[in-house]
């Protein structure tokens, strides 16, 4: 299918239908009007990507309500993405349903952290003059030129890579970007659209699938019309200015001949079940060949080798080992339980602070005379929890360091497959250059944590810059994150050295979440890497 020729692209597209030319122009608007019903307005593009603030992962379709899974690991036990992104590209004339296309593919896919991109994004900024032009529909949008090529070709292909990427938001309205970008992060399959987008060499290469959109030109005018004038505020008389002029030429010159690198051509657009079905079929195909574990390597890794030197034990004093004693004990109350917890994690928060870069300074006492000091370096700190139960240690984090921000990130256990998968984040903007206090209550293998740095990295936070802190941890987690990311610092009270085949730390501390919210575990009880099974 990666290759299809032209007779197999033929059968694909069924029984011919209206010759893709074009009349010399579209006529009385009112004849058009009457030979072709309008089409419904096209629904809201629904969110379906993994953006700084996804809904519910569901998607909704006319027959069923899907619900999806996190996100699988993409990456292997070294912590290196292993498989990139697979792109779908989406080429066809203005309005030839393109985005109900995608659309419809993204639900028949049933699977998680599907990212929709469009080329409508990357219009260019238009100087005074142009917009001028533009105000008069005088301005050629569907030329190449139009689009700033330049940016769009860098967001897919980090995105292909599974960074984190800004997207800027094109007003069609006053033809400028807002000042808002959206950020767009967790892709396993990007479905990308836009009239250009088989038209660069170097965007053609970050496409594993191209699809034609295969409309009717009188169609595609019906639509144009209704759109721009119920959604973009343009008046009759400028659409089918702007569509004679520049609209039906640049199809003919751009966007019409790219049809010859189309893998699959889709006529009719959303209506034509069976290419969508092919068009789903390959890609599920080419995501069962990417599966990975990784739990079970980390577990098989790392055995008798000695501690990091990235690793940092708080001094097992007296009163540290005391509070040790009280919260491992199965007896202990949970309110008992949470006082002492609460002890540990501030204790560990400020014995974690002590790594941060620190710069002399000199100040005046009230006495007049001068003190040698130290001071934090200007740059801020990030406080990031994984969820559940690494949110209990916000609270001593946020009592020491004043105003400082703060993210989450739900991983939770497949209970098939026993790998982590991501199924939320919430981080704040502008991340990269933050310190990152990173907050797990316990670390059996690892796989949690991984699964975690590996998000602040492909939000481009360096990797120096990231501690990551837990009451306890297994040596197996350690080392399995010291593996992965040699430059993390790694924090805790203490280490136990071994996880039993249920990959439960032990001696342990039993399920943390479970002890200190009040909640009952489940039958079989589980702790890994504090995530709620």
């Amino acid at each position: 299918m990666a290759a299809a020729g032209a007779e197999e692209r033929r059968e694909w597209r069924g029984a011919p239908g209206p010759e893709r030319g074009h009349s010399s122009g579209p006529g009385p608007l009112g004849s058009l009007l009457s030979r072709l019903p309008l089409a419904p307005a096209p629904a809201p593009r629904r969110r379906t990507a993994s953006q700084c603030k996804p809904e519910p992962p569901l998607l909704r379709t006319s027959k069923r309500t899907i619900y999806t899974a996190g996100r699988p690991p993409w990456y292997s036990e070294t912590g290196a993405p292993v498989d990139e992104a697979f792109v779908i590209g989406l080429c066809g004339g203005s309005a030839s349903g393109k985005t109900t296309v995608a659309t419809r593919i993204i639900e028949a896919l049933d699977v998680p952290w599907v990212v929709l991109l469009s080329m409508d994004s990357f219009y260019k900024v238009l100087d005074e003059g142009q917009q001028a032009l533009a105000a008069r529909s005088d301005y050629n949008f569907d030329h190449p030129d139009a689009f700033d090529f330049e940016l769009l070709v860098s967001v897919l292909r980090k995105l292909k890579k599974g960074k984190s990427v800004k997207v800027p938001v094109y007003d069609f309205t006053t033809h400028s970007r807002r000042r808002e970008w959206k950020t767009v992060y967790g892709a396993n399959v990007i479905v990308f659209e836009g009239i250009l987008a088989f038209a660069n060499k170097e965007l053609l290469k970050l496409l594993d699938m191209k699809v034609f959109v295969d409309t009717d030109s009188d169609i595609r005018l019906v639509r144009r019309l209704q759109r721009d004038t119920m959604e973009r505020g343009r008046d009759v008389a400028g659409v089918i200015k702007q569509y004679n002029k520049f609209v039906k030429p640049a199809f003919e010159q751009y966007i019409e001949p790219t049809v010859q690198v189309a893998d699959i051509v889709v006529p009719r657009g959303g209506e034509n079940f069976v290419a969508l079905d092919l068009i789903v079929q390959h890609v599920h195909s080419q995501l069962e060949k990417r599966e990975i574990t990784v739990r079970a390597a980390l577990a098989s890794a790392h055995q008798g080798q000695p501690l990091p030197k990235t690793l940092s034990v708080l001094e097992s004093t007296p009163q540290v080992r005391g509070m040790h004693t009280i919260i491992r004990n199965k007896d202990t109350t949970r309110d008992e339980f949470i006082f002492y917890s609460k002890r540990l994690m501030r204790l560990l928060i400020e014995h974690a602070l002590s790594f941060l870069p620190l710069k002399s300074v000199t100040v005046e006492t009230p006495q007049g005379t001068m003190y040698e000091g130290k001071r934090f370096h200007r740059q801020r700190i990030t406080g990031v929890s994984i969820l559940r139960a690494g949110e209990t240690m916000e609270q001593a984090l946020t009592a020491v360091c004043k105003d400082i921000r703060l993210g989450k990130i739900l991983i939770q256990t497949n209970l098939d497959t026993g790998e982590p998968e991501l199924h939320y984040l919430r981080l704040p903007k502008e991340i990269s250059e933050d310190y990152v206090i990173l907050m797990d209550s316990t670390v059996s293998t690892g796989a949690a944590a991984m699964m975690a740095v590996r998000v602040l990295l492909d939000h481009d936070v360096q990797e120096d810059r990231i501690f990551l802190l837990s009451l306890l941890m297994a040596e197996m987690g350690v080392h399995s994150v010291a593996y992965a990311f040699p430059r993390v610092h790694i924090i805790t009270t203490a280490v136990d050295k071994r996880v039993n085949e249920e990959f439960h730390i032990i001696p342990g501390i039993g399920n943390f979440g479970d002890r200190y919210f009040g909640t009952d575990g489940p039958s079989a009880w589980c702790e890994s890497d504090s995530i709620d099974c």
